[in-house]
Parts: structure tokens; C-alpha cells; sequence
């Protein structure tokens, strides 16, 4: 950002940060806090941390005064926070958090890479309350006011995990060293990973049935180690298969000692490979492994978009829209100089923004000079 536009995106963040309601995270007094400054000019963004509040008055008075462009606090609890060392704070557990960002699942348009991370969240949620229990009172969602949601999981009985237990925890949310031989155990009533095995198989017998016979055989012939006749007595049994897939109890061995089903369910890349992974929920394994992250405080501004770090209900994600619902600014007009052509959904509208100056709702003006894309004209 040039010095006005800065100047401009400040202005709007300090108007928000005096009237906002904000929302502190519980047991204030033993988080770490940091903050990143609007620093006009500035080749790299630096952070402000090792600080620590009492109560919330002393922390809502800071962040009024101080008007920050990023603000986070820590996962983990300390008994001093504040000290200047990691090594000196004494680390008292933290909290598990999965974030789920579209920049590493998806590329394209904005609201398209949101669509596609709200339904990665769908699936994380679905499997920490469906599969793994975790009570959904527990479970504080955060949309990140970017590209993505954080998924905060309050429960005590995590509060004490290292590392290594929280790997294994995110290795089995995104599917991670999955073992084809032991996945298929089970009735067909069983859920987590063997129903999502059979959804996996179902659906890849499916699409081999929609393509030309002379299509799949040159497929099939194609994977290591099956030839023309192993491929055509997989076609001629593949509704057999299917039924047998979906019907109850466990899946007949014939079906997983056939040699080609045995190929498939073995690569680690490739169409059923493809169909597997997509029932796993994409979270970022740094984040969840990482027992003294800084996370974006909910209710304050990210400095990236201009828009609201938004705390809701797990019952409200189906309906909540970040392009409407975590946008805080005004509609009144203002001019902005784009650097290149773009449609720009937000507030229920889809805005043309011409390269050069255009005039724009100020919501969207704050997000573009935000992203990099548009100065203030």
C-alpha cells in the first residue's frame, strides 16, 4: 500500500475498533498476544508479541489505541505469557485448533475457494463430533476472515497433548498413511474411514462403468500388473462388486483378492486414490501440530481483506456467507485505482472493476487495497 491508501484502510479499521463489540478469548491471562502494525512502505510485515493483558478493559483499551492490521493470540496457556523468551513462559497446554485455508486446498476466484474450504470444514466438523465424539459445545468455529475457518476444540482432555498426539489426530482427519489393508474391515454399517472406503470403491466402479469398454480396458491394462484378461473379468463382475460393496455385513474377500481391485486400492495416486482422498478433510497439519501457535482473535479485522475475524455456531455454517455476513464496512462510494480487471462478489452483489479507477462500494474498496489490488484513487 502506498502511504495513503494505508492511511485510508486505518482510518476505516479505527472507526470499526471504536465501535466494535469485541469477544476475548477464555483465560486471558495466560495467552501471549501479537500484533502487526500498519507500516506504510515497509519491505516486510513484523510482529509485535510477547505481550500480555490482565483483563479484557486493559486489552480492548490497547487494541482502540494501538489500531493494528493483523491481532492474534496464543493456543497455548502459559504462566507468563509475557515474558520475552518462549523457554521462560511455561507452557501449561493449548488449545487443539485445525485451520482449514483455501489457498492449500483450491486456486480461482474468491468465492469459489471459499465454497470449496466451507465444505472442507463441513467434513472436519462432521468427523470430531460423528466420529471422534468430541462434544459440539466444545467447539468454538471462527471464520478467519480470509480464505478460511478455524476450528477451535475447548475440550480439557486435549488441553495436555503434545505434538505427536495431535499429529495422529490431523494424520486421521486428512486421511494420511492409510492402510488398504486394514480399511476394509467391518460391517457396511461401520463409519469413519472403512465406509468411506466402500463410498471410494463404489463410486470408482461407477465411473468405470460410464466410460467405453475400449476406454476402460486401455485403463485398466494400463495399471501395473493387470493384463487384458484380469481387466476384462473385473468389467464382467463390476455390478457384482457394486452390489456387493453396498450390501450388509463385511465385504466379500473375493471382491479385495481380486487382482485388480488389489492394484487400485494400493496406488498411492490415480483415480480410486483421487476418490479416497476427497473424503478426508484437507486441515493445514502445521497449524494443528503446533502447541504454541498465535491464532486471529475473534471479532477483530484481518488485515488482508478488511473483513471480520467471525465467530459463529457450528448449526450456522450451512448458511453463513463471508462475503455478506463478515463484511463490517459501508456501502457509500469511493474511487480506488485497480491494477487489473476483476468481478469482486460481496454484500449480495457482483461488483465489474475496470483496470484504473473505478468507484466502488467502500467495503469492497477497503478489501482491494487490503489484497494488494487496487490503490486509493
Amino acid at each position: 500500500m502506498n502511504p495513503a491508501t494505508t492511511e485510508f484502510v486505518r482510518q476505516r479499521f479505527t472507526e470499526y475498533y471504536r465501535k466494535a463489540i469485541l469477544v476475548s478469548p477464555s483465560s486471558l491471562e495466560q495467552r501471549e498476544w501479537g500484533f502487526v502494525l500498519f507500516n506504510p512502505g515497509a519491505a516486510e510485515m513484523r510482529m509485535r508479541r510477547h505481550i500480555g493483558f490482565t483483563d479484557r478493559l486493559e486489552l480492548f483499551d490497547y487494541i482502540k489505541n494501538l489500531v493494528p492490521s493483523h491481532l492474534y493470540y496464543s493456543s497455548a496457556y502459559y504462566e507468563k505469557p509475557d515474558a520475552p523468551t518462549m523457554a521462560e513462559k511455561g507452557w501449561c497446554g493449548a488449545d487443539l485448533i485445525f485451520d482449514l485455508d483455501a489457498d492449500h486446498i483450491v486456486k480461482g476466484p474468491y468465492d469459489q475457494m471459499l465454497a470449496r474450504v466451507k465444505t472442507e470444514t463441513e467434513k472436519l466438523l462432521a468427523m470430531l463430533t460423528g466420529e471422534l465424539g468430541i462434544d459440539p459445545k466444545q467447539i468454538e468455529l471462527v471464520f478467519s476472515g480470509g480464505r478460511g475457518y478455524h476450528v477451535h476444540v475447548k475440550d480439557l482432555a486435549f488441553r495436555g497433548w503434545g505434538s505427536a498426539e495431535r499429529r495422529e489426530m490431523v494424520d486421521y482427519i486428512c486421511g494420511i498413511g492409510l492402510d488398504p489393508a486394514v480399511l476394509p474391515s467391518g460391517p457396511s454399517s461401520s463409519s469413519g474411514w472403512p465406509a468411506r472406503f466402500r463410498e471410494a470403491l463404489i463410486e470408482y466402479l461407477t465411473w468405470l462403468g460410464s466410460q467405453s469398454e475400449e476406454d476402460a480396458m486401455v485403463y485398466l491394462t494400463a495399471l501395473d500388473g493387470v493384463g487384458k484378461e484380469f481387466a476384462a473379468g473385473l468389467l464382467k463382475r463390476r455390478m457384482e462388486m457394486i452390489a456387493g460393496l453396498k450390501g450388509g455385513g463385511q465385504i466379500d474377500p473375493v471382491i479385495l483378492k481380486d487382482r485388480v481391485i488389489k492394484t487400485i486400492v494400493h496406488e498411492t495416486e490415480g483415480e480410486f486414490r483421487k476418490r479416497l482422498n476427497d473424503r478426508a478433510a484437507l486441515a493445514d497439519e502445521p497449524v494443528t501440530t503446533d502447541i504454541k501457535r498465535l491464532i486471529r482473535m475473534p471479532t477483530s479485522l484481518h488485515g488482508g481483506s478488511g473483513m471480520r475475524v467471525q465467530p459463529l455456531e457450528v448449526r450456522d455454517l450451512p448458511g453463513f456467507d463471508p462475503l455478506v455476513d463478515a463484511v463490517v464496512f459501508s456501502t457509500r462510494e469511493v474511487k480506488v485505482d485497480s491494477r487489473f480487471p476483476l468481478a469482486m462478489p460481496m454484500l449480495g452483489s457482483t461488483y465489474q472493476i475496470q483496470k484504473g479507477i473505478s468507484t466502488v462500494p467502500e467495503a469492497v474498496a477497503v478489501f482491494l487495497c487490503c489484497r494488494g489490488i487496487a490503490e486509493i484513487a
